[in-house]
Formats: C-alpha cells, structure tokens, sequence
C-alpha cells in the first residue's frame, strides 16, 4: 500500500518531468510521512507483502498487454488502408495510357488508311510500357536462353532443332515478368530436348 503511492509518485516524475522540480519538495514531504507512517503500522507480513508485488507485476502486465493491443491494432489498420491505396499510383500513372486508347479507338472508326491507325496503336503500346517499366516491370528475356525454372515454365519439351539449342528455351507461348527483380509471371515457354 505505501510502496504504491512511492511508485505513483515516481511515475507521475518520470511521466511529466516538468513537474519534477515542482514536486520535489512535495515528495520528500511524503517519503517524510511514509516513514512515520510505516513506524507506526505494523510490520507486513510476507504473505501481504507478495500479495501487493503480485498485484502490482499483474498492473504492469495489464498495461503492457492494453498497450501490446493498441499497437496490433493500428498496425492492422494501417495495413488496410495501405492496401486500399497500394495501386493507386499505378492506376493514376496509366489513366493517360487508356485516354490515348480512348482517342485511337475513335480514330480508328473513321480511319480510311490502316497505316496511321497501326503507327497509333504502336505509340500507345510503347508508352504503356515504358509506363510500367518506370513503376518496376520488366519481361524475361527467354528466346535461346537455358531453361531456368525460377523464371520459366514449361509448356512442353520437342526435339531440339540443333544440338546446341539442347536444354535451351526454343519458343515462347506466353512472356513473363519481374517486378522489382520478383517474378510476378512465369514465362511459359517450350524447351529443347
């Protein structure tokens, strides 16, 4: 009972230590009064005595967990709300990309030369990948290189035309992707045999 009001009166110097100056004659005062007051009581026992350094471990752990608590669950939500937001640059960055489809699309309708509408659809599809590869995107090279099965999967296996084409990549049926060095999307591929 006496060894709480001391921590109490610690804690509230280590929580506000403006305060410490102010109070420091204050606490001598009580540690004054504490001491008497401790004369004059009757000694604890030591079953009181563990009694109130149980209660008061448990105190600590009761704020620890609330505390422990709290961080879960601000952590949780800033992981929501990080993932409600994470392909929003994205999405942002390629809103010009799908504008200049709109445009070509409406072009094409009353396009009567097919030259100038294929130079369009070009220049779309360069910006759109020069678009995600400044977010991070980059295609596997897989023509004629060694099958490697942290980039590749393959489809298939059929005769290599040439000896030197063995265990090498001879076709591609669908390109694959890294972002950021991880790949997104394995290179479906068919390999000499």
């Amino acid at each position: 009972m006496f060894n709480k009001k001391k921590n109490n009166d610690k804690e509230e110097n280590i929580m506000n230590p403006e305060n410490s100056s102010e109070n420091a004659a204050e606490n001598a005062e009580n540690t004054d009064a504490t001491i008497k007051e401790t004369e004059q009581a009757p000694e604890l026992s030591v079953e009181e005595k563990l009694q109130a350094e149980v209660q008061q471990l448990n105190d600590k752990y009761l704020r620890l967990y609330a505390e422990f608590d709290n961080y879960k669950r601000r952590t949780q939500k800033e992981r929501v709300e990080l993932l409600q937001t994470a392909g929003k640059d994205v999405i942002v960055s390629l809103l010009p990309v799908l504008d200049d489809f709109d445009r070509a699309l409406k072009a094409m309708e009353t396009a009567a030369d097919v030259a100038p509408v294929k130079e369009g659809i070009l220049l779309v599809s360069t910006k759109l990948k020069n678009t995600l590869s400044q977010k991070g995107l980059k295609d596997v090279e897989s023509i004629n290189q060694p099958f490697d099965t942290d980039f590749h999967e393959a489809i298939t296996n059929i005769p290599a035309p040439t000896e030197d084409l063995k265990g090498k990549v001879i076709d591609e049926v669908e390109k694959g992707y890294t972002l950021n060095d991880n790949v997104i999307r394995f290179a479906k591929v068919v390999v000499g045999a």
